[in-house]
């Protein structure tokens, strides 16, 4: 038999790894390097490996989804994102299906109709 824990960490990975897109795009309204988003999301709870990350944002600015450029007044050049303007319709899309989502899984969760309560059995 499985691990409780061990399957819970597992499951928890898939849901995590959806909410990683629309977490990044939400933190692009204006221009960031990609490694600020690390510590970025980690203070808002949401933890990203830089190696997640970075093939997730040449996949977005691939898609049109983000728009780059280069900073090599610095020391050490960086790359920065952006929002392109389809990626700012795609984003309050995927904004406005994510909060019927959650509206939907609350009541689901929730259970008004007097069934089984979250986390009971």
């Amino acid at each position: 038999m499985a691990d409780v824990n061990e399957t819970i960490t597992g499951l928890l990975s898939e849901l995590r790894r959806g909410t990683i897109v629309i977490g990044v795009l939400s933190q692009l309204s204006e221009p960031r390097y990609g490694y600020s988003l690390v510590p970025l999301l980690e203070e808002k709870g949401i933890a990203v490996d830089p190696g997640t990350l970075y093939p997730l944002l040449r996949r977005l600015e691939k898609q049109g989804l983000l728009e780059s450029t280069w900073d090599t007044n610095e020391s050490r050049p960086r790359k920065y994102y952006l929002l392109s303007p389809f990626g700012k319709k795609v984003y309050e899309g995927l904004f406005q299906e994510w909060r019927k989502l959650v509206a939907n899984m609350e009541g689901i969760l929730t259970d008004l109709g007097g069934g089984e309560q979250h986390g009971s059995n």
